[in-house]
């Protein structure tokens, strides 16, 4: 359907011919005018009269003494002036958007996350841009992948067993997995153990924990130890796992370093191996096909530069 004329006017017009008009009326000639725009005269007479033509409305009235703007003249002079304003705001307005991040930030992360380079980014990403908002998902590390190899979130915290060409990986850190008894178990307390006396006991544990799947080494250290080979109870949360734990359903492996304070607390104790656990390195996971948004952009670069600038004697945990 054809446009009516108001219509036409606002997607035909040329904004160079409004231009041109503001400074005719402004400096009052079609000389001086040209002067001013470092155009030929001729130029800028045709420039008024294709105005004159698009409005349908003569909008000055000149002779070889005499210049004066039509009330037509004078009304679109004033709006003009309004419009040029406006767009003069724009550079101003532009860069200060372009220093508000404002956007949304989706993270699937596995449930044992723990490092402070995590907090530490969320902190600084949040002190440069406060209107940026966030979403922290936690599944399994296969599905965290999924996610990232889908587009579905921004970036992933996870442990990876199968890279793909697609996506980036950077190992944020690297934890060690040890086994855990709670205070009802009867070796709580008990020390001098050592992997043989593990022989046979129930336990709990992730569902990643299998040879085939992320958690291989500690799949293969509870073989090497002989544990029971049906767990009694598993879950994809490390609160869970630590849950079943501390309530005497079996022995389990946590990280270390996230174990530590119930062990200081009395909530957890460390059985055997002491020595040489096994080691799990977690990454951070993007997806280089998927376009990101200046949140997104913001957060991953300050994860990476946070990486980056920590040596990796310092994220591995415990040190």
């Amino acid at each position: 359907m054809a446009l009516h004329r108001p219509e036409r006017l606002v997607w035909d017009l040329d904004w160079n011919l409004l231009r041109t008009f503001a400074v005719i009326a402004e400096v009052k000639g079609i000389t001086r005018a040209a002067e001013r725009l470092n155009l030929k005269q001729p130029t800028v007479s045709n420039a008024l009269r294709r105005l004159e033509d698009r409005i349908g409305q003569r909008l000055v009235e000149r002779n070889a003494t005499h210049f004066e703007l039509t009330d037509a003249g004078k009304l679109l002079y004033d709006q003009s002036i309004e419009v040029f304003g406006a767009i003069s705001q724009l550079p101003q307005l532009v860069s200060g958007v372009g220093n508000d991040v404002s956007g949304h930030v989706t993270i699937t992360a596995a449930s044992h996350i723990v490092t402070p380079i995590f907090d530490r980014a969320l902190t600084l990403f949040h002190q440069q841009h406060p209107r940026a908002t966030l979403t922290i998902n936690v599944a399994t590390s296969l599905e965290v992948l999924r996610q990232v190899r889908e587009r579905r979130t921004s970036f992933g915290l996870c442990l990876v067993s199968v890279r793909e060409p697609m996506m980036e990986y950077t190992m944020m850190y690297r934890e060690f997995f040890g086994f855990f008894c709670g205070p009802h178990h009867r070796y709580f307390g008990k020390k001098g153990l050592n992997l043989k006396d593990l022989r046979g006991e129930p336990s709990v544990s992730f569902h990643t924990d299998h040879i085939s799947d992320v958690l291989r080494p500690v799949a293969l250290l509870r073989t090497e130890a002989k544990l029971l080979p049906d767990v009694v109870g598993a879950s994809s949360s490390l609160e869970e796992v630590r849950r079943m734990i501390v309530s005497g359903l079996g022995i389990g492996a946590l990280p270390i370093h996230v174990a530590q304070r119930d062990v200081a607390d009395g909530q957890l104790w460390r059985l055997p191996p002491y020595d040489n656990p096994p080691a799990i390195d977690v990454y951070l996971a993007v997806n280089t096909e998927k376009s990101q948004n200046r949140a997104e952009k913001a957060l991953i670069s300050i994860l990476q530069t946070m990486i980056a600038e920590t040596p990796l004697e310092q994220r591995i945990y415990p040190g």
